[in-house]
């Protein structure tokens, strides 16, 4: 029996579409997605893939604000466009927004089942907060059943006392195959993709935004502390930008000898070329519901120096198989990790090839048949 599912979240991520596209393609789910914004220019510099969309969507009318370290999104249109939709089964990508709560209301309103597509774990740094943490058991109790992404979310829910009966497991994934094509041709090119895009010879990568919480720092004083000799054959290239970059570029000024790369921020169909041609890709984060950037380094066959705060670790890390797992903020374990990847190129070769085959089962399709099993049986649930 296909069921009417609507998906609430915020905006058109281009690490989403692959997502929602095989969902769409399941002969069980009549999928209708809702936005809550199309983009958010002032954290995220994405392009919106309009052309990619294969699935029914609406963007709701907004305005946004920030108010200290919270993100203020107003929508207009939520019940309206909710009515229109008439779903058997919502999935809520989040507590936070107000519209999260009126889709919750309208739901309980129309006896309609009610999901809450959860990433939240234990080492989220976004805890604690007493208002924020009563107000999200609050949300938690009124939800009919939960779609997590890995291990660490669901732990995270089970301390909340939710019944593992009422927790799907959907693997967070990106389009494996576009990662995996562009990084073999660069492999193909490599020398010149590392003229073309200005490359040392051998460099360990961050991607993401670089904010002090991301252990961008920790990265930089690791390499600093490194031999002199290993930082004259092996640099750091960081892909991304934040409110952290200039400063960034002011310490790594004083680090010599070494080769210290800031490339900016590069799009998706773009980065598959900086992780082809790095040695290994370092997280050192000291929050993350998940890092989706390890799933990119992992199809693109490549190594993974990752903090245990990051939420995708206890599924995707596997030690001294796909990678090493580090504690968060400890600069000298960092430091260790990086020596001992770099020193080794057969290690990483065959850390590399295991990480590109554990990550194949992280697929588009995995995710959409682990939801579509979510809305299945929370839809017999309310027949």
């Amino acid at each position: 029996m296909k069921r009417r599912l609507v998906i609430l979240t915020e905006i058109i991520s281009p690490y989403r579409i692959p997502l929602f596209n095989a969902l769409a393609r399941d002969e069980n789910v009549d999928l209708h997605v809702i936005f809550l914004a199309e983009t958010d220019p002032k954290l995220r510099q994405w392009r919106v893939y309009r052309d990619e969309i294969k699935f029914s969507h609406d963007v709701l009318p907004s305005w946004r604000m920030r108010w200290g370290r919270y993100n203020l999104l107003l929508n207009r249109g939520v019940r309206r466009v909710l009515t229109a939709a008439n779903p058997e089964v919502i999935l809520c990508g989040g507590y936070n927004y107000i519209a999260s709560w009126q889709a919750l209301l309208w739901a309980r309103s129309r006896k309609t089942s009610f999901l809450l597509w959860s990433e939240s774990n234990l080492q989220d740094l976004r805890r604690g907060r007493a208002v924020v943490e009563f107000l999200k058991s609050r949300f938690l109790r009124m939800c009919d059943g939960f779609v997590v992404p890995g291990r660490s979310a669901l732990e995270y829910l089970r301390t909340h006392k939710i019944e593992t009966s009422r927790i799907f497991v959907a693997p967070n994934a990106v389009d494996n195959d576009l990662f995996g094509a562009g990084a073999a041709t660069a492999r193909a090119n490599a020398a010149a993709r590392r003229r073309e895009l200005k490359l040392p010879e051998r460099y360990f990568l961050f991607v993401g935004r670089l904010v002090a919480e991301k252990g961008v720092f920790d990265l930089l004083s690791a390499y600093a502390k490194l031999e002199a000799s290993l930082r004259e054959r092996v640099g750091v290239v960081f892909a991304g930008d934040g409110e952290s970059n200039r400063l960034l570029q002011q310490v790594a000024a004083s680090i010599a000898p070494g080769v210290v790369r800031f490339a900016g921020f590069v799009q998706r169909e773009e980065l598959a070329p900086y992780y082809a041609l790095a040695d290994a890709l370092v997280l050192p984060t000291y929050t993350d519901t998940w890092g989706l950037v390890v799933n990119e380094a992992m199809a693109c066959d490549l190594p993974v120096i990752l903090s245990q705060a990051a939420g995708c670790a206890s599924d995707l890390l596997r030690e001294n198989e796909t990678g090493l797992l580090i504690p968060p903020r400890d600069v000298e374990a960092l430091g260790r990790a990086m020596k001992y990847l770099s020193d080794q190129p057969e290690l990483r070769s065959s850390m590399g090839a295991r990480a590109g085959q554990h990550i194949r089962s992280y697929s588009p399709e995995a995710w959409s048949a682990s939801v579509a099993q979510a809305v299945a049986t929370a839809g017999k649930a309310h027949d």
